[in-house]
């Protein structure tokens, strides 16, 4: 572009220059410039007409020269453009979206249901929270070795390790460090593990747990030196066993073999309550949902959707597609038991957990639970226990179910001159509560 005004410049310049000559041609007589006229003398700026002159060449001198845009730079122009108008629209749906979560209604924890999830730890008995209970697992299986090292990293091995094929692999090599040593009694070299071992590095000493357990059984962390070098190199050891400790060594190897991982047992917070028209209300903290309270909120605008969708024909595979979408929201589910003399068994269940637990929570509540009984749905669906899941049977988040005696069995009592009440056990009755 500069090239362009360039020549223009030079166009212009050479027009005026007037005819040109000949080199020929005499050069000796010029022609006469006509006599200038003269003009009258120019005044010279005031003073405060050259600093406005000097401001305004400082202000020319100061602003860019505009540049010449090519195609790429409109369009770079554009492109950007539109990348700052969808900036600045995200951004607007990010607040009005954190204005929307800001909005949902914080609950008092005291109007709750139940004021949580809790897990009973089986090694201390001690109830905590959902958030405590991996840290309080851990904690209780390294205060166990005080007790007993092998059972504590048994313990160790299956618990904190969740990959169960890493698991079996480095079990399996363990199996096979034993096997060794008690098919090869005198053998010094099959009591000896190299710590830097390739096989031992990357199966079984990247498993947690299993190095205790070697200890446990009587290995020895030793540094023994290198053949032809002057340096030292760290062994596990086994000290000559006698038979007997041999034979123990199996036991524990067996126990590792069946070994389970620690898992923390869910507290049901059995609660028995008087008769009340509320029962069917629940109010369950956030704990009982796998989604936030936003997810929650959007969750309820969806199901507005659902009548509509209902109207539609819609295949069996969609059907079943939106069922298990709705099991997934949620982990736990908080069912409610309406006996016959009105009073209300409350406990707390994991979603996926099968009808015959709900049937054994009731039955362990009862003074006389070994009689036969049904349990009804809402909808009044009779519930048979047996190994459907609890969700698979609509039963989450919450619901609350009807309790009655078998009736033929009762048939049988009444023939006989008898009548069957329903019994819950003192312990619960001791702390009987008014829904609220």
């Amino acid at each position: 572009m500069k090239k362009f005004f360039e020549d223009i410049k030079k166009d212009v310049k050479f027009k005026s220059a007037g005819p040109g000559k000949k080199l020929a041609d005499d050069t000796g007589s010029k022609p006469q410039a006509p006599p200038a006229a003269r003009s009258a003398p120019k005044k010279a700026p005031t003073e405060g007409a050259q600093r406005a002159g000097a401001a305004a060449l400082a202000r020319i001198e100061q602003q860019p020269r505009p540049k010449v845009l090519t195609s790429q730079d409109v369009i770079r122009n554009q492109v950007k453009r539109e990348l700052e108008a969808e900036a600045a629209a995200t951004a607007a749906g990010q607040k009005n979206a954190d204005f929307e979560g800001s909005s949902v209604p914080q609950k008092d924890p005291s109007c709750f249901s139940v004021s949580g999830v809790y897990f009973i730890c089986p090694l201390t008995g001690k109830t905590v929270t959902k958030s405590e209970r991996e840290s309080h697992i851990k904690e209780a299986i390294l205060m166990w070795f005080s007790k007993d090292a092998v059972e504590a990293s048994i313990m160790m091995i299956h618990t904190f390790n969740k990959d169960k094929e890493k698991v079996k692999a480095a079990m399996d090599i363990i199996c096979k460090y034993i096997d060794n040593i008690c098919k090869n009694l005198t053998e010094e070299k099959y009591r000896k593990i190299k710590v830097s071992n390739k096989v031992f590095q990357e199966k079984v000493s990247r498993i947690e747990g299993t190095r205790e357990y070697l200890q446990a059984l009587g290995f020895e962390s030793t540094m023994l030196p290198v053949d032809g070098e002057e340096r030292t190199e760290e062994y596990l050891v086994l000290p000559q066993q006698e038979p007997e400790a041999l034979e123990q060594m199996k036991v524990h190897l067996e126990c590792l073999q069946k070994g389970e991982p620690i898992r923390a047992k869910l507290d049901r917070q059995p609660q028995v309550f008087r008769p009340s028209q509320r029962a069917t209300n629940f109010e369950l903290p956030p704990d009982f949902y796998n989604m936030t309270a936003e997810e929650l909120k959007r969750e309820q605008q969806l199901k507005s959707e659902m009548v509509e969708r209902n109207a539609l024909l819609r295949t069996k595979a969609m059907r079943e597609k939106d069922e298990q979408r709705e099991r997934r929201k949620y982990n736990y589910t908080l069912l409610r038991v309406r006996l016959p003399d009105g009073n209300i068994l409350q406990g707390t269940f994991l979603a996926w957990e099968r009808v015959a637990a709900l049937y054994q929570f009731v039955r362990d509540s009862l003074e006389n639970g070994w009689q036969p009984f049904e349990l009804v749905a809402p909808g009044g669906q009779k519930l048979k226990d047996d190994e459907l899941a609890l969700n698979e049977c609509s039963l989450a988040p919450a619901a609350l179910l009807t309790f009655s005696w078998d009736a033929a069995v009762q048939a049988d009592i009444a023939a006989a001159g008898g009548k069957t009440t329903v019994l819950i056990k003192p312990a619960l009755l001791k702390n009987i509560k008014t829904l609220s």
